[in-house]
């Protein structure tokens, strides 16, 4: 008889629990490991002591432990790269948009963000050789952004059938920040039956913005918000895909000299994003990218094009 690996393994869980994590779409070792036992407790049905142990057999089993840096290495060199179609822009970020990390991009009206989203959700679909992931795309628009005919035309220009670029990005209007939260939620079930490999929400505070006005709601506010990017970069460490989120700036009148704007979100995104890049428009179709934060690249800037065919390089 074949040893069992899956979930099914996990000692002292019947089957009645069986089905109900698997209903609540805990079917991997991974996914257990990964949750709190009050987020299991509450999915489940199950006490929080009880989830506290099926934690704790899921993570013994996947020996979750300290580890040599060598397996972190060769856990790195899983980590896939998105071409954003500039390669000005690639070098900046070592070399695209990475997976197992979330990428955040801070700028005005018209700096770029928007179109960087779009033209990642199609590049991603490219073969690796080309610069993609052979993946598809969840687009969580909650600033009514996301544009069909803007898909068309990037897929059109790196020979693409428009049709099927189109089919391979799963696209939600969310309606606040509940609605965002459900759906990013909601997303693990769309993973787990399509390749899924980058996952993007455009814009990720206005909703929090507008359902949280006024110094009184801002810890909840922050709070909601942290859970929320804990929740994304679940998904990007556990399926190994890529998490790309847009961001607003607010003025900053108290700034006499340099740039008297600043990304909302506080410390909460400043510290959970892994690379944090400003845009900024420039003349005509010039656009200014500088990366602020990384783990491991320095502090840069390049300059990118966003033209009718996508984002490129400026001198194409």
């Amino acid at each position: 008889m074949a040893e069992k690996t899956g979930i099914e393994s996990l000692p002292g869980v019947g089957e009645k629990t069986l089905e109900k994590l698997k209903e609540s779409g805990y079917a991997d070792l991974m996914s257990i490991a990964a949750a709190s036992s009050g987020e299991l407790s509450t999915a489940t049905g199950v006490g929080e002591e009880t989830a506290g142990k099926i934690i704790a057999a899921a993570r013994e089993k996947l020996e979750m432990g300290f580890e040599p840096a060598t397996k972190i290495l060769k856990k790195r060199e899983m980590v896939g790269r998105i071409t954003t179609g500039s390669k000005s822009l690639d070098q900046l970020l070592g070399g695209g948009v990475e997976t197992q990390s979330i990428i955040e991009a801070h700028g005005a009206f018209g700096s770029g963000k928007s179109q960087l989203a779009h033209q990642l959700a199609v590049t991603v679909q490219l073969p690796p050789e080309k610069g993609g992931l052979g993946g598809k795309a969840i687009f969580i628009d909650t600033e009514q952004t996301f544009r069909p005919e803007r898909v068309i035309e990037m897929a059109k220009a790196l020979g693409m059938d428009p049709q099927k670029a189109l089919n391979n990005i799963m696209a939600a209007r969310a309606y606040n920040s509940d609605h965002q939260v459900i759906l990013a939620e909601k997303a693990e079930e769309i993973i787990k039956q399509h390749n899924i490999k980058l996952i993007i929400v455009d814009s990720l505070t206005s909703s929090f913005r507008s359902d949280y006005t006024g110094r009184g709601t801002l810890a909840n506010r922050q709070q909601k918000l942290n859970r929320h990017l804990h929740q994304l970069q679940k998904l990007a460490d556990v399926y190994n895909l890529a998490v790309y989120v847009t961001n607003q700036v607010m003025s900053r009148p108290d700034i006499l000299f340099g740039d008297p704007t600043a990304p909302i979100g506080g410390h909460i995104l400043g510290h959970q994003a892994t690379f944090r890049l400003y845009l900024r428009k420039s003349k005509a179709e010039k656009r200014i990218a500088k990366l602020i934060d990384s783990p491991c690249l320095p502090e840069g800037e390049t300059v990118f094009a966003v033209k009718l065919e996508g984002i490129r390089d400026l001198k194409e």
